[in-house]
């Protein structure tokens, strides 16, 4: 099949070779002058709760670790290679939904294959992030991400030798992707999807969406078939999410520049000319999916204008299959990985988010309207402030307003070229800020700072020339192949505060293969190590769910680390415990509770081998994990 080498790489790959990014962030040599100034650890992580004291060291691990035990109620458990999950004793997991199941009775069987005809009546490839609510009469509903697909298991196997896809192909892969709303249901052995529910809907590349705040009916929204700029067709790369306080769903745009192309050639040997700012976000003249070969608006020489319509957070109503989604412009336009929100002391809706790309920065978003519940939401998510993140070496830290007074551009360019504002500020470049959440207890938030493959011994760049680490700089490695997660906590524990105070929650290692820095902070052990956290919820109780994204080879500097995982956190002194091991090959991704959290589901994406029928292709699912005894997870 042509390009089936770009089909195969990661969406990091894929960046390298449409924008390579720097080797060093902003936040890289932050973190090196702090650990210069304290000593490594030495108070870099930790703040004052509990046993963790900024200035004396990181977390008190002999005796608080001990401690803290108690607030898991469960046994951690090991590593695991092989092809299943595990989970600890006394807890038992089952799949609710796998890739091509039905979610309506007309739809085809996955055991007779899908073509065109019905793909978008089962759920879809590659979950990631996830939400369950609770409607009024009492159904409950789960709204899930379908980040990509993989044409390999998609497509028919005589593709192979072809030169492009048939128009029936494309659209299926369309419809594969984007978003499951279902009704889901305890039948007595455990959830499962409940066909035919009313509440049951597809929700992808083809579905008319609403654009709304300062970007709506801008003239770079604007393209053939939509001359007002202000209706949409489709949501794609679904990464991670969010909810909001009234009860709706927030799905994350992020890498929506691989889906883009042209079949234009160029002429006399010269580059096909693009909009300056296209390079900044990615955005050239291969996609991944060939969409631009079906549809005239993924062509970005026929229709210019169409990336600009994508990048976004999109709303979505989980009680309405007949409401239209809204991409809410105003919280800015850039690989959104995830959206987590909270409160001002003053009612202001606050958004945090990460753009999960090397170089990229942290946001936030400030509501001018206030809310409580029962009160109307209309405007909280269209009219407010951006702001990006801003680290210094002492601790502390700011957020900087994206306004056009500190960016030189009006209201509107602000959320379509929201990089180039940030950087307009001086904003901290960062490693890939990807999940955030915000602690349920405690008046703080925390990022997944992933990795940066750029630094890692033996990575080549896209102009075939090998990395070299500067000395001394970051995170404090030279190689930040494991990745870290940074806390912030907002000033008068207000999240609507402009200034914050930060620290390092951990920084993944391997404490079996490396030694000072490279094996991690003092609360990562033989017994817990990971590699690249990416998801990460915080629960009812405070505790922090960590997933990971990284490598399962089990060798070299990742030897003893086992497959993709989710561990849970205490946020005080830091314990950290392995709760769940996926099978070979996945990404762990998306977790939501029920309402009285004794069932937790997580996403178990592109897993390997036969997972989980035992034969025939992979299949990305979603899992519902439970205690024995009934008692709430965790």
């Amino acid at each position: 099949m042509k390009d089936d080498n770009i089909q195969d790489l990661s969406w990091d790959e894929w960046d390298e070779l449409q924008r390579p990014a720097p080797e060093v962030t902003d936040f890289d040599r932050v973190v090196d002058e702090a650990i210069s100034r304290r000593g490594f650890l030495g108070g870099l992580l930790a703040f004052g709760s509990g046993a963790a004291v900024m200035g004396t060291g990181l977390l008190k691990s002999s005796t608080a670790l001990a401690d803290a035990h108690g607030a898991f109620g469960f046994t951690p458990i090991p590593a695991f290679t092989d092809n299943t999950i595990h989970v600890p004793e006394g807890y038992e997991w089952k799949v609710v939904a796998r890739w091509g199941d039905a979610l309506f009775s007309d739809a085809p069987s996955y055991e007779d294959g899908h073509g065109v005809d019905g793909s978008d009546r089962i759920f879809g490839e590659n979950t990631d992030g996830m939400d369950l609510f609770v409607l009024e009469d009492g159904r409950e509903v789960i709204a899930i991400n379908h980040e990509y697909v993989n044409p390999g298991i998609n497509i028919a196997a005589d593709a192979e030798g072809r030169d492009a896809y048939t128009p029936e192909e494309i659209q299926t892969l369309m419809n594969l992707q984007g978003v499951t709303v279902m009704e889901i249901a305890d039948s007595g052995n455990g959830y499962e999807v409940v066909v035919d529910s009313p509440y049951n809907r597809r929700i992808h590349h083809n579905t008319p969406m609403m654009i709304s705040g300062p970007a709506a009916g801008h003239d770079m929204l604007k393209t053939s078939a939509d001359p007002t700029g202000t209706v949409v067709l489709g949501t794609m790369n679904n990464c991670g999410s969010g909810r909001t306080l009234w009860g709706t769903y927030m799905t994350c745009e992020e890498n929506f520049n691989g889906y883009f192309g042209t079949t234009a050639e160029m002429e006399d040997q010269k580059p096909i000319e693009l909009p300056d700012d296209f390079s900044r976000y990615g955005i050239g003249v291969n996609s991944r999916y060939q969409y631009e070969t079906l549809q005239d608006r993924y062509d970005i020489v026929k229709e210019p204008n169409e990336p600009y319509r994508f990048g976004y957070v999109v709303e979505i109503d989980p009680a309405d299959p007949e409401a239209m989604p809204v991409k809410r412009t105003a919280l800015g336009r850039f690989k959104h990985e995830n959206a987590a929100m909270a409160q001002a002391e003053d009612g202001r809706i606050v958004v945090y988010m990460g753009d999960d790309e090397r170089g990229e920065f942290m946001y936030k978003y400030v509501s001018n309207g206030t809310w409580a519940p029962g009160e109307p939401t209309d405007g909280l998510l269209d009219d407010g402030t951006l702001y990006a993140a801003v680290f210094n070496t002492d601790g502390t830290g700011q957020w900087v307003a994206l306004t056009p007074e500190s960016t030189g551009m009006d209201a509107a360019m602000i959320c379509i070229l929201t990089r180039q504002a940030a950087s307009a500020v001086g904003a901290t470049t960062m490693d890939r800020p990807e999940w955030i959440a915000v602690s349920s207890t405690l008046p703080e938030a925390y990022c997944c700072l992933t990795n940066n493959s750029r630094r890692a011994p033996g990575f080549t760049n896209a102009g075939g020339d090998p990395a070299e680490p500067i000395a001394g700089s970051p995170n404090p490695r030279e190689e930040n192949r494991y990745g870290q997660i940074v806390r912030w906590r907002p000033d008068g524990a207000d999240h609507g505060a402009d200034t914050f105070a930060w620290d390092l929650y951990v920084m993944a290692g391997n404490p079996v293969v490396g030694l000072g820095p490279y094996a991690g902070s003092e609360n990562v052990n033989e017994g817990n190590m990971f590699n690249s956290p990416d998801g990460m919820v915080v629960d009812s109780k405070g505790l922090i769910w960590i997933q990971t994204d990284g490598d399962d080879s089990n060798e070299g500097p990742y030897a003893g680390m086992g497959n993709n995982q989710m561990l849970v956190g205490h946020p005080e002194t830091g314990e950290i415990a392995r709760f769940l091991t996926g099978p070979s090959g996945c990404e762990v991704t998306g977790l939501t509770f029920n309402t009285d959290y004794t069932v937790a589901f997580a996403g178990i994406q592109h897993p390997g081998g036969t997972w989980p029928d035992g034969a025939g292709k992979p299949r990305s699912s979603v899992v519902a994990i439970w205690r024995t005894d009934g008692a709430p997870v965790g």
